[in-house]
């Protein structure tokens, strides 16, 4: 009936745009340890998983469990400022039930923690569309590693070359092709000009009428 059999979504900037919140929760948090790092900076680190960030950030400086306990913070400081402002993206819940409806397979492919993946999941009311989650907890190679989409596709019985990734970030778009899938960009924390690779097939500023039928049909 259709081209692609699944639709892989990204979390953060893709589902929900919170990324300016993540960033500055992050920034204060950092530099409260002492980096010294504007926003700007602070967003070029906002990939992958918290574990990562901050040993790019702190090489060698803070053991796995101490890790743990500063992303929890920072988490607890991001879902405070964010959830007054808690919503799916334009046009994102009619997107969605048109996909359920036409029985498009749906999975959540991101390098949050469950802690924040619940956060979103729970508050929007949107478990029923996304009977697949993979976390960071799930993957050892975090993005732009595929590793992620790849377990995504598995666990949906999906071939990856039939998936189509949703992403807001250039390394989310590179995993996606490093996994053999297409990608839509949605541009909520980059801008055109900072996306690379062949595997785009969409720009997107939010999710409009008609964009299931342009991806599927």
């Amino acid at each position: 009936m259709q081209k692609q059999k699944a639709l892989l979504f990204d979390l953060n900037g893709t589902v929900i745009d919170d990324m300016p919140f993540h960033i500055l929760a992050w920034n204060q948090i950092l530099n409260k340890l002492g980096a010294s790092l504007s926003l700007e900076e602070t967003k070029l680190q906002c990939y992958g998983k918290n574990e990562e960030l901050l040993e790019r950030v702190f090489p060698g400086r803070f053991s796995i469990e101490e890790m743990k306990a500063i992303a929890i913070e920072k988490e607890i400081q991001y879902q405070k400022d964010f959830t007054p402002h808690l919503k799916l993206i334009e046009g994102l819940s009619v997107f969605l039930e048109e996909a359920y409806q036409a029985k498009i397979k749906m999975a959540i492919g991101s390098a949050a923690i469950p802690f924040n993946i619940d956060y979103i999941l729970d508050g929007l009311h949107l478990h029923k569309y996304f009977p697949v989650v993979v976390s960071a907890e799930h993957v050892i190679e975090s993005k732009p590693h595929p590793e992620t989409f790849l377990q995504c596709a598995e666990k949906l019985n999906v071939a990856p070359e039939d998936c189509i990734v949703f992403e807001d970030s250039p390394k989310g778009v590179e995993a996606a092709a490093r996994a053999g899938m297409k990608a839509v960009a949605i541009t909520t924390m980059h801008k055109k000009e900072e996306f690379y690779g062949d595997n785009i097939i969409l720009f997107i500023e939010n999710y409009q009428p008609g964009l299931l039928k342009q991806l599927i049909d």
